[in-house]
């Protein structure tokens, strides 16, 4: 979605190099060069940023620029003066304990000081720190991050709404990801939104639910196929394009006006702004309907009955009488 063809690519919990390596593939598939980008990324377990080096070794990319301290992009952050093309990541959903009584005054906190038990607006803020003035950004978060307003996490969200700075969300379904089974979104944050090749889209957010997208791979693990990756994306595409063919579908995606934003009090669940899809008329009139459910209940409320009374005359036999 956010298309990393040329620049500085940035994962501040980099992990063992996935987001990396999947910008390559994308590269790749666009047949752009592999040379056009570099990526710079932090990893607190070494032997997780061991894995990361080996991994980038083996596909020819440069590591050199991927850091490892044990206190993590935070505490210790190895690219203080990085601004970055393209920042992609996965933090930790909901981080407690990730050193606000330390970092109270930190400069990265332009939109308000996360709270000290949850991270997710820490780990938001230091991706915007660290954003080129043309920028864009995509990370993934747990969806209480849209709706929260404990401990100061509302006025942090609306701030950065009022900024300008959100272009996107995404709602993903369950069972998407192997380590957590609970929903999570994509957020997208971007400083070229006045225009730069694409459509001016100040004042307004793009609304996507793609929670009913994919197909179960297994009983625990749902998979996105081609098909669902490329109508998001190209959702979102047509809706940045100036000359795009972007329209608002019920049920799936809106583009949403700072006024309706500001009367869902700045909270950012897709559900609330796509609304429901309509159902389709399956050419059965409502009397019809009907007649048929209103037969089936009655069957079953005698077969109920039928069942009551053989329950009855068992448990008689055993000497329980009802």
């Amino acid at each position: 979605m956010i298309e990393p063809y040329q620049g500085r690519v940035y994962d501040p919990c980099c992990g063992s190099g996935g987001m990396f390596i999947m910008s390559e593939k994308f590269i790749e598939e666009h047949r752009g060069k592999l040379d056009d980008i570099s990526v710079y990324g932090q990893e607190s377990n070494q032997t997780t940023y061991r894995l990361c080096r080996m991994n980038l070794a083996i596909r020819g990319i440069d590591g050199s620029q991927i850091k490892w301290n044990n206190e993590g992009s935070f505490l210790k952050d190895a690219h203080p003066d990085l601004k970055a093309d393209f920042i992609l990541a996965n933090p930790p959903f909901n981080q407690s304990d990730w050193g606000q009584d330390i970092l109270r005054t930190d400069p990265r906190w332009q939109y308000g000081l996360p709270p000290a038990n949850n991270a997710n607006y820490g780990w938001m803020q230091h991706m915007i720190y660290h954003l080129a003035p043309n920028g864009v950004m995509g990370l993934v978060l747990a969806n209480g991050s849209l709706s929260s307003n404990t401990s100061g996490e509302g006025d942090i969200r609306q701030r950065l709404i009022e900024a300008d700075l959100v272009d996107c969300i995404v709602a993903l379904p369950t069972q998407l990801f192997y380590n957590v089974q609970i929903p999570a979104c994509l957020w997208f944050i971007s400083r070229k939104r006045t225009g730069n090749g694409d459509r001016k889209r100040t004042g307004e957010i793009l609304f996507i639910d793609a929670s009913e997208l994919g197909c179960m791979e297994d009983r625990t693990h749902r998979m996105f196929g081609d098909e669902d990756v490329t109508h998001v994306a190209g959702t979102y595409h047509e809706w940045r394009k100036k000359d795009g063919k972007y329209q608002d579908v019920k049920g799936f995606c809106k583009s949403a006006p700072m006024e309706e934003m500001k009367k869902h009090g700045f909270v950012l669940t897709p559900g609330r702004y796509v609304g429901i899809p309509d159902a389709q008329d399956d050419g059965v009139s409502f009397e019809e309907k009907m007649m048929e459910l209103t037969s089936t209940l009655k069957e079953q409320m005698v077969k109920e009955q039928e069942l009551n009374e053989e329950i009855k005359k068992q448990l008689k036999k055993v000497g329980f009488e009802i």
